[in-house]
């Protein structure tokens, strides 16, 4: 019931939104979305058997603007499922979106992007390559069914709203909790971005509430740039008392305008022996070929180091590629 509300409540306000924006008269216009991550990738040592070409995911969408205020944009994601074989692709809708700005504000309703992690992989920037550690170590839903609201207080402060189903994009809705959270986007000098978050997913099914807290500090500057985040998640997977945590550190230098340079350490650490197992630290460096404007080709190397030992030291190449529009 709870969730037929909220879908309810949801069309509400895309009804709205649409008939507040029919006043303003600019050419409507639109574009397609068309994003594929692709890669070749080879194993050593350990995972020596581990090689070939692989399709991560494909992007396939279009977006409309009504006008500087009313937008909408839908987005097919085809990518892999754990419910079925690893060769299988499976096709989901990814955003659904009707986007609302006025002045300071903005309103996206539908099936969204959530805020947790999604400055920091605007930050990071290569996504084709590898995932944020939110979306990577499964801390947060990269888009869901609900409202996101965000206001500009000043140049160098905004803050933004969430409430979504907390069950992410692929999952039929049919949990009884909802996902809240909030969050605070800091410019106080130039090129200098600091990023809190705080996030509670109610328990569903008997399990534990989760619960996110995010912190991110980064500089941008006209040829370079670094972050650094660290990340926390209690209940993990709605299991009471496990806890994980951990950081990612990142940096890129442009040479010019086809070639780029990147690096990038990640570090899963846990409070509980539940998650011993996964903890690990991921080293990446490489470099980014621009070859036009709608093609990128990544070679890196990337090392696993698990704690646990049980597993072994994984060390691999990729030839990362990016074809979109």
């Amino acid at each position: 019931m709870k969730k037929e509300k909220t879908s309810t409540f949801l069309l509400l306000i895309m009804l709205c939104i649409t008939a507040s924006a029919q006043k303003e008269h600019k050419q409507p216009h639109g574009n397609a979305i068309v994003q594929i991550f692709t890669n070749f990738h080879s194993g050593f040592g350990s995972v020596n058997d581990d090689r070939g070409f692989d399709l991560d995911r494909s992007y396939l969408g279009y977006e409309y603007r009504f006008s500087r205020s009313l937008s909408i944009k839908g987005v097919l994601d085809i990518g892999r499922s754990s419910d079925v074989g690893d060769y299988q692709r499976i096709a989901y809708i990814k955003n659904a979106i009707v986007s609302w700005k006025h002045h300071r504000m903005r309103l996206d309703a539908g099936l969204i992007g959530t805020t947790q992690a999604t400055f920091q992989e605007n930050f990071w920037g290569y996504r084709y390559i590898y995932k944020t550690y939110q979306d990577q170590y499964m801390f947060c839903n990269s888009a869901d069914l609900g409202v996101s609201f965000a206001y500009i207080f000043a140049p160098w402060i905004e803050a933004d709203l969430i409430v979504a189903n907390g069950e992410g994009y692929k999952r039929i809705q049919d949990g009884d909790g909802l996902m809240y959270g909030a969050g605070a986007t800091i410019n106080p000098l130039k090129g200098l971005y600091m990023r809190l978050y705080a996030g509670i997913d109610e328990s569903s099914k008997g399990k534990s509430n989760i619960i996110n807290y995010a912190m991110f500090a980064g500089y941008r500057y006209k040829w370079f740039s670094l972050g650094l985040e660290y990340n926390i998640i209690r209940n993990f997977q709605g299991t009471k008392g496990n806890n994980r945590y951990g950081f990612s550190l990142y940096g890129t230098a442009s040479l010019n305008r086809w070639l780029r340079l990147y690096a990038r350490t990640d570090g899963l650490m846990s409070g509980s022996e539940l998650s011993k197992e996964a903890e690990e630290i991921v080293i990446l460096a490489g470099a980014e070929f621009r070859l036009g404007k709608y093609i990128r080709i990544a070679p890196n190397f990337r090392t696993i180091i698990p704690k646990s030992d049980s597993r072994k030291n994984a060390y691999y190449g990729f030839i990362s590629c990016y074809f979109g529009i």
